[in-house]
Order: structure tokens, then sequence, then C-alpha cells
């Protein structure tokens, strides 16, 4: 049964990514006091409509969560441990960028709660690095990472791959060099170029060269498996990949279509009460959201019953993107109509799902195509 977990939005960065269509805002002074006062209220009335709930999880994200003052990293889960039962094995994650700036904040995040770091490395070389908008060298993830290593039980990194002029033997070298640093978890992702970002609009004017054909991102994404696979990091999702025992617990419950509460500016949540499924939102303008909570006005933020359609085809969305795929039982409390199987059909005869007693699941063959098999799965 998928657990109940905590996000945190952090909207602000240091500086704003040409590929990124995060929440995310560069701001030249944050009032942290006022920030605490806002997500301490708002974790006050979130528990209210969550009474009783086990939280499991709790997941810093951004923006650049490591922008945070330690101190409001501990505010936060001193509050949330006074406002819901705790597992035993809570995990808390907190993403980092691995500026020397940042690492040096570590051991008070460890210090304060932090039991699980996420460090966006995104590249292993300084040129991509910096034709992808970031602030740190090669070298400062280096040192960042192995800083982190020292500080927290769990460390995982992200990289971006499938970017510009980026060759099957570039990308082998590179990840076999993130493989040798040990890591629990990884998370590889695809660059994706997307609407509403600096490299959408390059991308719109033709001044975004060298992205592969897709011919080369499928061998990218083949060259990922086998590698990662026979490093002991198997993928257990379509960009995730970890060593036993280190999966994410936060995401797989969005996988899983588990229940979150989402706190801070455009966080969403998942929320089961009474028995009807709600998706919260709420507002993305940090100057927006933080006049809403101080004001008290968090009643005008948007909460909205999902259908069973709705539902059912979220569980699909999220729980095929899994490679142990989707609970047969779960998806027929969900009443499906009969037409769902007959497509799951076509496409198992086709190779690219496989059915068991217990779960529906893509093959090493549909995993590339994900997003052909989910349109052909929600017809």
């Amino acid at each position: 049964m998928p657990k109940f977990g905590l996000y945190i939005h952090w909207p602000f960065c240091a500086a704003k990514c040409p590929y990124c269509d995060f929440n995310s805002h560069v701001s030249a002074r944050i009032d942290q006091t006022r920030w605490r006062a806002a997500y301490l209220s708002e974790i006050r009335r979130v528990a209210r409509l969550t009474d009783g709930r086990v939280l499991s999880t709790v997941f810093f994200g951004g923006g650049t969560p490591s922008l945070m003052d330690p101190d409001l990293v501990a505010a936060i889960l001193t509050e949330v441990r006074a406002s819901w039962p705790i597992a035993n094995d809570l995990e808390v994650t907190l993403e980092a960028n691995p500026t020397s700036a940042e690492a040096s904040r570590f051991r008070g995040f460890e210090a304060a709660g932090v039991n699980r770091l996420s460090l966006g490395v995104q590249a292993l070389n300084d040129p991509d690095l910096k034709a992808l908008g970031r602030l740190h060298s090669a070298q400062d993830a280096m040192d960042a990472f192995a800083m982190a290593r020292e500080t927290f039980p769990q460390v995982s990194f992200d990289l971006i791959y499938a970017r510009q002029h980026q060759t099957l033997v570039s990308w082998k070298s590179e990840l076999s060099r993130a493989l040798d640093l040990a890591a629990d978890h990884l998370s590889l992702y695809q660059l994706t170029i997307e609407d509403g970002t600096a490299f959408g609009a390059r991308h719109r004017d033709g001044k975004l060269p060298g992205l592969p054909h897709e011919d080369l991102a499928a061998d990218l994404f083949e060259l990922t498996q086998e590698m990662t696979s026979a490093a002991g990091l198997p993928a257990y999702e379509v960009s995730n990949h970890a060593r036993d025992g280190a999966k994410a617990k936060h995401n797989l419950i969005y996988w899983e279509s588990g229940d979150y509460a989402g706190i801070g500016p455009g966080a969403h949540g998942r929320l089961t009460l009474d028995g009807v499924r709600w998706a919260t939102e709420t507002p993305l303008a940090p100057e927006a959201w933080l006049s809403a909570v101080e004001a008290g006005e968090t009643d005008g933020f948007a909460q909205e019953a999902l259908t069973d359609a709705e539902h059912l085809a979220e569980f699909l969305l999220m729980g095929l993107r899994l490679q142990g795929g989707i609970d047969r039982g779960r998806l027929a409390g969900l009443d499906p109509d009969p037409g769902l199987f007959d497509r799951m059909g076509a496409l198992e005869a086709d190779g690219l799902i496989e059915t068991t007693p217990t779960h529906i699941a893509l093959t090493p063959r549909g995993r590339p195509l994900l997003n052909s098999v989910l349109r052909a799965v929600l017809a």
C-alpha cells in the first residue's frame, strides 16, 4: 500500500537554467524568517486535514532548497514531527546544487534531520555544464559529492544526457565515471526541450544545434540501461536507478498513486479525504502564495475532486513508469472500462507490455516507447 508523504517547495534559485520549466525564481533578497512563519502555518493547516496519517517521507524540492538556511529546514522538520505520527524509517530528502557555498551547509542540513541528499550534478564536464547554464564546475560536483557521502546516509545525483553534440562514446565515458563514484541512486534524464524555457525559444529559432536524432536518443537510452544494470543500479523507474534498499521512497509515492501533501508556491498534492481523492494546488508566484498564507486566505487554494476516469488515468500514467508496473488488484479496484483490457491485450501481443497474476508492466522493448504505450492505453 502506498505511503503518505509531504512535499515542501522552495521556489528560489541562484540562476534560472535554460532547460528548466519548474516553478523557480531568482530573487536578490529572501526574508527567510517570513518564509519560516508561512511554512509552519501551512504545515499546521495541512496536518489538520490529514489528522492521524502516518508520515513516511518529506521532500524539499525546488528551486534550490540548499539555499535555505539550515535553521529554517530544522524549524520545518520540528513542526512536521509535532504535526503527524512519524514512520520509524522516515525519509527526508533535500535537493541541492553542488556549489561550494551550498555544500558548506550540508552538515547543518544533516543536523536538522535530512537523511537523503539529491545532488543536481547534470554533467561531468565543464563545457557542457556551461551550456546547461549551471553555476558549478565538474570539480565542484566531485567535491560536493564526496562531502555528501561523508555526511548523509543516502546520496543521489542527477545527470542529463542526450545533450547537444553528445555521442555514445562520450556518454559511455561520462556514465562510467558516475558509476565509479558508487552512488546509492542515480537519476538519469534525457534532455527534453520544453516550451516556455530559454532552450525552447532557441530551439524554435534554430539556435540549438547538435541535439540527438531519434535513433541516437534510443541508443543512448539502451546504453544507459545496460551500464547501470551491470553496475548494480538497475532501473526501477524509467529514469531512476538504485542499489538494493536505496529507491527513493518519496517518489515511489507519486509513481504508486499514493497520497502526498504539497506545501509552498505551486506545490501540487493528492489527498484522499472521506473516500474522495482530491488534487490540490497552490498559487505559483512566491509572493502570491506567501501573502495568501499570511492573510489566512488559503481556503482559496485550488482543490478539485478527481473523477474516477482521472484517477485511473493518473494511476496508469505513473505506475507504468515503474519497472515492476502496476498492481492488478488496485487497477481492478478503480473499475476500469473493458476496452482498457482490450487495448492492453493488443500491446501485449505486440510485445510492449507483459502481465503476471499480480502486475502489468512494460517489457524491455516497451520501456523506450513509454509515451506511445501510454497514448495507446489511454485512447
